[in-house]
């Protein structure tokens, strides 16, 4: 018998998540039926929308999750032994899945890794998964960028930030990245091949902002939300698009003592701006399309990315902590 380990939502959080939140617990997993496979997690996600998916879900569940795991035993030949998948699996250490039951709090059933030659299988988390398809179907699909435009990313120097970026430039665009710290701001510059960077903490956004992009911005792709949202948006051009990807800046917030937000009104009324919020399941039908783009651009050396790896399963909620707190630069990733 194959014992998984799960971490089990026990308190939903509250302002910054706890470890009590958690429950670490051990589950006997029964024989493999006909059409069933066994997978063992290699690498897990962590990512901001599970602060708050996971407030919509009952008590007990498995914490909820992405993970690349590895097929040891089978019995469905469209999953044979060896090869990897990528599922919403949650906070577990092995899986029994089924192809014909929905197991996840995700729409999306988990799919079997592409071929990626040797880069590491990792990148199914990050630039060749959901944050991958974030960055790619956001910026093209609702940003509707053009050569020459200039956008300005927030979170510049996460999974979904450094990855627009990215993008932006190579559709010929000038790219400001707004991030925490000068190391993260010589990163995005110097590596990843941002035009401007600006670090919130220690320089004023707004006269920054206006030094950098003097014609004025054409598109926000928006993580993080509050001011920083609305100092960008009072500098948006005429018909300026704006992707809203997250709010990560909230997440952990108290609710008893939340700011009054920016009045964003007048700029979007004035400059006729187009705001959408968008979740990279929208484009579930398109997803390898997504996929396989990036692994073009990587392979091409047109795409970089850097992983901030923790490692140990019992190390899963301080991964965690630490990337809504901006610990990461890049993808936030735990190794088993």
């Amino acid at each position: 018998m194959v014992q998984a380990r799960k971490y089990v939502l026990v308190n939903y959080f509250v302002d910054q998540p706890k470890p009590t939140d958690l429950k670490l617990m051990e589950e006997e997993l029964p024989p493999l039926q006909d059409g069933e496979y066994l997978v063992e997690a290699e690498f897990f996600s962590v990512d901001p929308y599970m602060r708050i998916y996971v407030q919509n879900l009952p008590l007990g569940i498995t914490m909820i999750g992405g993970q690349v795991a590895k097929i040891i035993e089978s019995k469905n030949p469209d999953f044979p032994v060896g090869k990897r998948i990528v599922g919403y699996l949650g906070w577990r250490t092995h899986t029994i899945l089924n192809p014909n039951i929905h197991q996840s709090f995700s729409e999306q059933k988990p799919y079997l890794l592409p071929d990626i030659g040797d880069l590491p299988s990792s990148l199914g988390l990050g630039m060749l998964g959901m944050p991958g398809n974030t960055a790619y179907f956001g910026l093209l699909e609702i940003c509707k960028p053009k050569s020459g435009e200039t956008i300005v990313i927030s979170g510049a120097a996460g999974a979904v930030g450094s990855h627009v970026g990215q993008i932006a430039k190579i559709l010929g665009l000038n790219v400001i990245g707004i991030c925490g710290s000068d190391e993260k701001c010589k990163w995005l510059t110097e590596e990843m091949g941002f035009d401007f960077a600006i670090n919130y903490k220690t320089m004023p956004v707004a006269a920054k902002l206006r030094e950098v992009a003097p014609q004025g911005v054409d598109c926000y792709f928006d993580n993080v939300g509050g001011d920083i949202a609305g100092t960008v948006i009072y500098q948006m051009n005429l018909f300026g698009r704006v992707a809203l990807c997250g709010s990560i800046s909230s997440y952990n917030a108290d609710t008893k003592s939340l700011p009054k937000s920016t009045i964003l009104q007048p700029a979007i009324l004035l400059n006729q701006l187009k705001m959408e919020g968008f979740i990279a399941r929208r484009w579930l039908n398109r997803w390898n399309e997504g996929i396989m783009q990036n692994l073009q651009w990587i392979r091409e050396g047109k795409l970089h990315y850097r992983e901030t790896v923790t490692k140990g399963f019992e190390n899963m909620f301080d991964a965690f902590i630490g990337m809504l707190h901006g610990d990461n630069t890049g993808k936030a990733i735990v190794q088993v």
